[in-house]
């Protein structure tokens, strides 16, 4: 698995992203271009968005057991992620969104994880799963990016 906190991998993702148009279609899935990206920052807006985490309190108690030990090992396992894989409702995205927002916003969040750097995620909470490890935060933002990307012949 490549690693998220190396320069020359945010870079590569960023080319991938900025080749998404409003034509861009998906190989599989129900979301246009403007959802998946807009989907793609939901990891990122679990942990810098206030907004969000108002509407979706973190997961707690045997929510949270469940979670860790079911969809844990998914999520930040080494197997890619099958197309079509189930959404977490709190990741849905079916409204309407501006493509060059959600572009911007998820390369936003991608410029973020770049400055704050790897220690930063060193044992840093997750929305799903409580304290996760710089490894494990690399997997998950690593793995579902590269996923949609893929989704999306980019």
């Amino acid at each position: 698995m490549k690693n998220i906190f190396d320069r020359s991998v945010c870079d590569e993702f960023i080319a991938r992203i900025d080749r998404i148009s409003v034509d861009t279609r998906p190989k599989w899935g129900k979301m246009n271009a403007a959802q998946m990206l807009a989907h793609c920052c939901k990891p990122y807006d679990t942990l810098y968005d206030a907004g969000y985490q108002k509407r979706y309190p973190p997961h707690t108690g045997l929510m949270r057991f469940l979670l860790n030990w079911l969809v844990k090992p998914i999520v930040v396992g080494p197997k890619p992620y099958k197309p079509n894989t189930r959404t977490a409702p709190s990741y849905v995205v079916a409204d309407g969104r501006q493509l060059s927002t959600e572009r911007n916003k998820l390369v936003g969040y991608l410029h973020k994880v770049q400055a704050l750097g790897r220690k930063e995620f060193e044992g840093k909470l997750s929305y799903s799963f409580g304290p996760l490890t710089a490894d494990e935060w690399n997997v998950l933002f690593y793995k579902h990016l590269d996923h949609h990307l893929q989704q999306f012949g980019v």
